[in-house]
């Protein structure tokens, strides 16, 4: 590289190809994305990911996925960490958050990062702990069962409820994902929450956890992790829901990092009450 400044910079749309490079980045710096996670990822928004390169070489890299005409969602903001320090990221940054337009960006910021995100005119909201542990012993719950592609629609409506916008691309593909295992439990023929968890770089993520109530949120955990007795897991609880951090800590697991959930302005209002655990801190 003759030059390793802004001024050099090249930031342009990511493609999926890409992905394995931003992704690296992400579980270097123990985000732990899944498996499987980019083709769902670009299916919501395809133009929403960038990636920035000085003499052709990625070195920094953005995501800022739209939802709709109100919503958009910064995650994967990343610049190679022997490159830092030098303008790279600010470029980078400014790039994806032109893609937004006038929505109102969410993001998930690491600590080290908040009092930038504030200058920017993010507002916290509230904190995500991550928890992580072996996966307790035991077994599927009662009316618990696995997805069926009948249950797409019901899914999708749900998520709607529990979530600042509507996401079925997304949905549609985080669902079908290979090795990503669905469940879902209702009652009467009604849907009263349903449930992720997918391979990760290390052990597995469970994304998003939402249910009507904290015994729903129980059984599907229960159910989620009852194949995976003694494996790492990891969910991403957000802590103003005081059942979902007692959910994570009966299971024995520990918080291992954390997060600031930050808004540059209104969302549209959802059931945080049933959000157990977030999808992703890629996505929100």
């Amino acid at each position: 590289m003759t030059s390793a400044g802004p001024d050099a910079l090249v930031v342009t749309r990511a493609t999926l190809d890409d992905w394995p490079v931003i992704s690296g980045w992400a579980a270097d710096e123990g985000w732990n994305p899944g498996a499987s996670d980019g083709p769902a990822f670009f299916a919501q928004d395809p133009r929403g990911f960038f990636i920035g390169r000085l003499g052709g070489d990625p070195v920094s890299a953005i995501s800022v996925v739209t939802y709709g005409a109100d919503y958009a969602f910064l995650g994967c903001y990343l610049v190679r960490p022997d490159l830092r320090g030098r303008g790279l990221g600010l470029a980078t940054w400014k790039a994806g958050l032109a893609h937004a337009g006038g929505r109102t960006i969410g993001l998930d910021g690491v600590v080290a990062q908040q009092d930038n995100y504030r200058r920017s005119g993010f507002e916290p909201a509230h904190r995500t702990v991550r928890f992580t542990g072996p996966a307790p012993a035991g077994e599927a719950a009662p009316g618990v069962r696995p997805a069926e592609k009948a249950d797409l629609d019901s899914v999708i409506a749900y998520d709607s409820v529990c979530y600042p916008a509507d996401r079925p691309r997304f949905l549609e593909h985080w669902l079908t994902a290979p090795e990503h295992r669905v469940f879902v439990r209702c009652e009467d023929d009604r849907l009263t929450g349903y449930a992720v968890i997918r391979p990760a770089r290390d052990g597995l993520r469970i994304g998003p956890l939402f249910a009507d109530t904290a015994d729903d949120a129980d059984a599907l955990f229960t159910t989620l992790t009852a194949r995976a007795a003694g494996r790492l897991v990891a969910i991403d609880v957000p802590e103003p829901n005081t059942a979902a951090v007692a959910l994570a800590e009966r299971a024995g697991l520990t918080p291992s990092f954390e997060t600031a959930r930050m808004y540059t302005g209104p969302v549209r209002p959802f059931a945080a009450e049933r959000v157990y655990g977030v999808t992703t801190l890629e996505l929100g």
